[in-house]
């Protein structure tokens, strides 16, 4: 499919679907949990699905539903039943966070379990995974050059330190959820830890089914993580809250379209790291505020880094990478120039997202460069036109894409490939984005 975007003006209300990362995360421990979980406001994506789906592999029992109004999935825990999957694979579909989050929680088990995906997944380098396991006692190996499909074979334990660099936060996390079922105390010395707001997440989540924040410890520099085990706990009754990943996307919409819009239903807690990007947003000129949980967006201002150190925006993406498709489509519609710094990471996710923005984003008129650590935007220097993109089958830049089409003059149109995979983590973006009359037309 592929979707046709146009300059137009957009008004109303858009409320973003539930939290991607949150919902993975109530998933795992909802299956480790003896008892039975409902997880109210469930992102019902590609991704979370085949969280779904895999849980019912290792002995719990999930329901998820996706065709109500309301929706609530219910899982009964499997408690101290988890088991290895009985035909020895674990198929991730298209997410990183279940193969990262599942891995370490099934390698406290005796036995072997394979983990692949697709092709996306299946170019991913996990060398970093492997090791981690390894040096907690596990066997960990790849024949596809550190690539998936691996296989993983516990029990991992506890009594060594484990020493890595942590500059992807999904590995970490899944180690803090697995050190659940272990007994004794897991100590993680992080050389770089990136991505951090996500292990606070992760945190949260430990501390809120056990009732014992005492099981969980993290320095102020993310540089050590110290995880008490084992804790036994019961299901639990949640709800998840809104993406702020998704929330960037009618947000940068709203700002390059001149438009006024509310964001509602928007999650006002700390838990989200992408919640940064308004303050990043504000300190251009935007004018977005809070009316309770609600996010108002007026456009009509001119966004310049005229009056910041330098003349220049500097925007640290370490953590928050997943936010840089959304920034670099709306550098482009800021008078000065743009610096994403620390963005490493963001070349490690569904494909390398700086060499694909910046090809993609000059395509269209952008004057971008990739300076290795760094991706410089000159928005000044940008004369944005129409034109056809590759998404490179990554939802992110299939939807900044789409909305960096709205933007354009009159007559223009940007025609993004691919674009069925916004269903990963927002399943009804276009209708949802069409009911703020972006009028995206779509084509097969």
């Amino acid at each position: 499919m592929k979707i046709i975007a146009k300059n137009t003006k957009l008004s109303g209300h858009i409320t973003v679907p539930g939290s991607k990362s949150h919902t993975i995360r109530a998933l795992i421990l909802a299956s480790m949990a003896e008892g039975t979980s409902h997880i109210k406001n469930p992102l019902p994506s590609n991704d979370c699905l085949s969280t779904a789906k895999a849980m019912n592999l290792i002995g719990a029992k999930c329901e998820y539903p996706t065709d109500s109004a309301d929706l609530m999935w219910t899982v009964e825990g499997a408690g101290k039943n988890l088991k290895m999957p009985d035909e020895g694979t674990i198929d991730v579909g298209n997410s990183g966070s279940l193969m990262y989050f599942l891995s370490p929680v099934l390698s406290t088990l005796n036995g072997k379990v394979t983990f692949t995906g697709d092709e996306s997944i299946c170019s991913r380098p996990v060398g970093h995974l492997l090791d981690a396991l390894n040096q907690l006692g596990g066997k960990a190996e790849s024949a596809n050059n550190n690539k998936p499909p691996f296989t993983v074979q516990g029990p991992i334990c506890t009594d060594n330190v484990l020493k890595t660099d942590g500059k992807l936060s999904q590995y970490i996390s899944g180690i803090m959820m697995a050190t659940l079922r272990m007994k004794g105390t897991m100590k993680m010395e992080l050389a770089t830890p990136q991505e951090t707001p996500y292990l606070t997440m992760t945190k949260i989540w430990m501390d809120q089914v056990t009732g014992e924040p005492s099981h969980v410890s993290i320095s102020p520099d993310f540089k050590n993580v110290k995880v008490e085990g084992p804790a036994e706990y019961k299901g639990f009754d949640t709800t998840i809250p809104s993406d702020w990943e998704g929330v960037a996307f009618p947000l940068i919409a709203a700002l390059i379209t001149d438009s006024e819009i509310s964001i509602d239903n928007v999650d006002t807690g700390e838990s989200q790291g992408d919640k940064a990007i308004v303050d990043v947003l504000k300190s251009v000129g935007a004018d977005i505020h809070y009316e309770g949980t609600s996010l108002i967006v007026r456009g009509g201002k001119k966004l310049s880094t005229k009056d910041l150190p330098g003349g220049k925006l500097v925007v640290d993406m370490a953590s928050f990478p997943d936010a840089i498709c959304a920034l670099a489509v709306i550098a482009c519609f800021i008078d000065g120039v743009v610096e994403f710094t620390n963005v490493e990471i963001c070349r490690k996710k569904e494909t390398d997202r700086v060499v694909a923005m910046c090809s993609e984003l000059t395509k269209l008129g952008a004057k971008v460069e990739d300076a290795g650590e760094s991706m410089f935007i000159y928005g000044s220097e940008c004369k944005m036109h129409g034109g056809a993109v590759e998404s490179y089958k990554d939802h992110r830049i299939v939807m900044s894409l789409a909305c960096c089409g709205l933007g354009l003059a009159e007559g223009e149109e940007v025609e993004v490939a691919d674009a069925e995979w916004c269903s990963v983590t927002f399943p009804n973006f276009v209708e949802a984005m069409n009911g703020l009359n972006a009028k995206f037309q779509t084509k097969e």
